[in-house]
Order: C-alpha cells, then structure tokens, then sequence
C-alpha cells in the first residue's frame, strides 16, 4: 500500500525506490562513522581531520534528508531506523577505541570511495527509470568525490 500516490509506474518507482533506499543506509552509515572517528582521531594532524569529518556528516546527513524526502514523495517510505542501518550497512568502518589520525584519513579514504561505487551503480541503474532521481545521486556522488579526494591528499606523502 501507498499513501502517497506516485508520478512514476510501479517498475520505475521500484527501482528509484531501492537506489533511494540503499543510498539512505549508506549516507546514515556514513555520518556515523564520521561521527565515530571525529570522537576518537588522536594525533598530530587532530584538529584538521577533526573539521573534516564534521564537513562529511554535515553533507551526509543533509543529503540523507534529501534522499529520504524524494522516495517518500515517489510513493517509497525511507526506512532510517537503526535496525535498518545495522542490517543493511556495508560500508568499511573504524575500529574501536582511539584511532590515530592516518588510520581516520585511510577508512574515510576506503568508506568514501566504497559508498562512491555503489552509488555510481545507482545511477547507471536509474537513468532510464527515473532520471530525477539520477539527477539526485549524481550530486550526491559529486560531493562525495571531492570529500574523498580531500581524505586522500591526506595522505601524501605516501608510503
């Protein structure tokens, strides 16, 4: 059952309905672990990293809200309770305890770059479906790139 009626046929709706969905658990995953390394970064490069993450969760939470808001206006009920997230999050995350700051610039490196790959695939899958929602995840993947990038120039010189 829908409550809310949608512009799109029920195959286009399912497959921008899903995209939305996974996206959701994605982008909460992802603010929690950047949450969770802005907590426990030690290191010399602390304070940096520290604003950093901030900028990753502040972008992840407002897209989340974003993604959330165009699968209920397309007749799909985002589903953000934690128990979702829990089942339905495959992203790389830190470990636990204090983490020093390289180890926060390679997971936030390997979680971005990782949530950059499933969305990609979303986009390719929602082209003809749905392009709005394309539209939507393109942006997404855009800021998602750059805030990887930043992560990554963290990491010279390399090794």
């Amino acid at each position: 059952m829908t409550v809310v009626k949608s512009t799109l046929p029920d195959d286009a709706r399912r497959v921008a309905g899903d995209a939305l969905q996974d996206t959701l658990v994605d982008l909460l995953g992802l603010s929690l672990i950047g949450k969770q390394a802005h907590w426990n970064i030690v290191g010399p490069r602390f304070r940096s990293i520290h604003l950093q993450l901030d900028e990753v969760v502040s972008a992840a939470r407002g897209f989340s809200d974003t993604v959330a808001e165009r699968a209920a206006a397309l007749g799909v009920p985002p589903d953000g309770r934690p128990e979702t997230i829990a089942a339905r999050f495959h992203l790389p995350g830190p470990k636990d305890g204090w983490l020093q700051d390289k180890d926060v610039v390679q997971v936030m490196v390997e979680s971005l770059e990782a949530a950059i790959g499933r969305l990609r695939e979303r986009i390719e899958a929602t082209e003809k479906p749905d392009p709005v929602t394309q539209d939507l995840l393109i942006g997404i993947t855009a800021e998602l790139e750059k805030q990887r990038w930043m992560f990554d120039a963290e990491n010279w010189p390399r090794d």
